[in-house]
């Protein structure tokens, strides 16, 4: 890459020195800078293991480890040489202070596991996971060969009711209506041999569409006594901790599972031994707050809105009529943040990070970028997880494929927890902060129904700077589903800037939504090109903006 640290350091204000090797021959400057008890910011992820290592070798102890990616996010591009100003600007954001601590929600689980499957995928499961876990199976058909011959887990059978919960605190519902108790049932195969109409299968449960009543079987089983057909059906209730289920059919319909269910396949063990990781005791952010007296969604016993309930993709909102307001689960919730961006009063709030958090940091990443000299700035909001690995994959193709351009000079990645927790009036400030653009990457992370969310929202945010007389398209959301869409990807981040004020704005991001939004519309009306007295809107503006 080519680095340039006299520029670097004007734009951030210290004395820089390069270091080629680093995390080699060089480590000595790095365990110095760790010794001095100062932050300390790593500009390299790929080693970010190794440096993690060397910290804990050297016993040294700084306030704040960080670490933030310029090489693939922008040294190597064909802009690299272009680059300078937004290197300075992630390594300012990169220096801004950790987010102040918020209200947690707790998980406490003991490893109590329920395995839902065909009886013998379900046991070969079971025994892939280990003895550290207390293991139910609730076989559901007897699978391709049957259950184990030697019975090492209890088993259950019937019809689910209900499976509700999150980890920890699993509840299962089941109706046991089989003539079979498989608590009792020792497998030794005597029913079926016994049975002359084949009715009983190796999840050792009665066909009762085969059975003609001979009870042969109950002579068999006469010294377990497991098969009682005038038992009456009864309903079971179990807790577990966690939940594995081997169906191809997930027993939760939300797009979002609950934390602590997993799904598998059969086949990758590594993804199975996940739900090692998944007993303790576990904090979360509460991510969402939430002030009743300005929700909008009931008023004199009718429902005035429904936009939080209907988006969200954990089914983490309900609606709670008798109260006329919405009940957030903060167990279920996975912190999104959707719910705060269609909320059209700010009755609910995004808390982790806060939003004037999240307004110093792109008042610190615009500010740093244009006073290191760049020019026509665009924002790509991207995810944590899989956004950054398809910005990551871009640069390294554009280091290898001569076709490939890279993430160009003036994009400046700003990574989030999720694409969808920050909406219309953040990027309206980052507008009126001096961005040319704000784009959205989305991978096959989100909902389906964020992407109409979020594309509702820019409709509305593109309507008033439109009306404004901004010229150009300053929202947009892009797609990178896998790597087969980094060559579309590289093409529209290429596309031509938009006009935005011509002066930055100084006002800083406040708790309530509808405040920054008016200090943003202030700010852009002021710098307008156009003075209209009514803006176009589009039709999905009633639905999400309260104005």
């Amino acid at each position: 890459m080519p680095l340039d640290p006299k520029s670097l350091g004007t734009a951030l204000n210290e004395d820089l020195t390069l270091h080629t090797t680093l995390c080699r021959r060089e480590a000595g400057a790095y365990l110095q800078a760790l010794q001095s008890g100062d932050e300390v910011v790593v500009a390299c992820t790929q080693e970010q293991r190794l440096f993690t290592e060397l910290a804990a070798e050297a016993k040294a102890r700084p306030s704040v480890l960080r670490f933030v990616n310029i090489r693939e996010m922008g040294g190597w591009s064909k802009d690299a040489k272009l680059a300078s100003p937004k290197i300075a600007a992630l390594l300012a954001a990169a220096q801004l202070s950790e987010s102040e601590p918020v209200a947690t929600v707790r998980y406490q689980s003991g490893g109590r596991v329920l395995v839902i499957g065909a009886l013998d995928a379900a046991e070969r499961a079971a025994a892939l996971l280990g003895d550290e876990f207390d293991i139910t199976v609730l076989a559901q058909g007897p699978g391709e060969g049957g259950g184990m011959q030697e019975r090492r887990y209890p088993v259950l059978s019937g019809k689910i009711e209900h499976l509700t919960g999150w980890l920890g605190a699993f509840a299962l519902t089941l109706t046991r209506s089989n003539a079979i108790d498989l608590d009792l049932c020792t497998r030794c195969n005597a029913c079926l041999v016994a049975c002359p109409e084949g009715a009983i299968g190796l999840d050792y449960q009665i066909n009762m569409g085969l059975c003609k009543a001979h009870r042969d079987c109950v002579k068999a089983c006469a010294g377990a006594g497991a098969i009682d057909f005038k038992r009456a059906s009864a309903t079971q209730s179990e807790t577990f901790d966690l939940v594995l289920d081997l169906r191809a059919t997930s027993a939760f319909s939300q797009h979002a599972s609950p934390q602590g269910y997993l799904r598998w396949d059969g086949r990758d063990v590594a993804q199975l031994l996940q739900l090692r990781a998944l007993v303790g005791e576990f904090e979360k952010p509460r991510f969402v707050s939430y002030r009743a007296k300005l929700c909008a969604h009931s008023r004199n016993e009718k429902v005035g809105c429904n936009a939080c309930v209907d988006v969200c993709s954990a089914s983490a909102i309900a609606s709670e009529h008798d109260k006329r307001q919405i009940k957030v689960n903060p167990q279920l919730c996975i912190g999104c943040g959707t719910c705060t961006t269609v909320c059209p009063t700010g009755a609910l709030s995004y808390g982790y990070p806060r939003a004037n958090e999240q307004g110093t940091k792109l008042k610190a990443l615009l500010g740093t970028y244009a006073r290191a000299g760049g020019k026509h700035a665009a924002l790509l909001l991207h995810s944590q997880q899989a956004g950054a690995q398809r910005l990551g994959d871009l640069g390294r193709a554009a280091r290898l494929d001569a076709d490939t351009h890279g993430v160009p000079a003036r994009v400046l990645p700003v990574a989030l927890w999720h694409t969808s927790s920050m909406g219309l009036e953040l990027w309206l400030t980052a507008i009126a902060y001096g961005a040319s653009q704000v784009w959205v990457l989305l991978t096959d992370e989100e909902a389906p129904q964020y992407r109409d969310a979020l594309q509702a929202q820019m409709d509305v945010a593109q309507a008033i700077l439109s009306g404004l007389g901004y010229r150009g398209q300053h929202l947009r959301l892009l797609h990178a589903r896998d790597a087969r869409d980094l060559a579309e990807l590289d093409r529209c981040l290429r596309l031509e800037p938009a006009q935005t004020a011509a002066r930055a704005a100084t006002f800083a991001v406040q708790a309530d939504k509808r405040a920054t939004l008016e200090l943003a519309l202030d700010h852009l009306v002021a710098h307008a090109q156009a003075r209209l007295s009514a803006l176009p809107c589009p039709q999905t503006a009633h639905r999400s903006v309260a104005w």
